[in-house]
């Protein structure tokens, strides 16, 4: 797999990426279907198997249709996803990045949120992590 899936996609092959995480599996009628803007069947055809070509998503065959899913787990790919966010937007800090979201006024956390995240820094201060 590539360093960071979404710094080698197009901004139209990373929708349909998240279009297959969002939704686990989907054929090419259904990525259609949640694609902002106009795209013709064939188009997204076309992308699913260019997608496939790199290696970024793989088909089953459900009777006469296909349909696609991710080669990456999510689990795997939400932790890619997060380590490029804070490798680029906050020099690798996890701290700047929770920061920034405790910070976020639309991110108002409710107290058994809160209690979790202290959980989780009690954990990670005893395990050394």
């Amino acid at each position: 797999m590539v360093k960071t899936l979404h710094a080698v996609l197009s901004r139209r092959e990373r929708q349909i990426i998240d279009i297959l995480y969002r939704r686990g599996r989907a054929t090419a009628a259904e990525v259609m279907e949640d694609l902002p803007g106009d795209s013709t069947y064939s188009t997204v055809r076309t992308q699913l198997r260019v997608l496939e070509e790199k290696g970024h998503i793989r088909h089953e065959q459900d009777g006469p249709r296909y349909v696609y899913l991710p080669t990456v787990g999510r689990d795997r790919a939400k932790k890619t996803a997060l380590r490029h966010v804070l490798q680029t937007f906050f020099n690798g800090s996890a701290e700047q990045a929770l920061s920034a979201l405790l910070d976020e006024s639309d991110s108002r956390l409710s107290d058994r949120e809160l209690d979790r995240l202290a959980e989780l820094i009690d954990r990670a201060r005893r395990t050394g992590a």
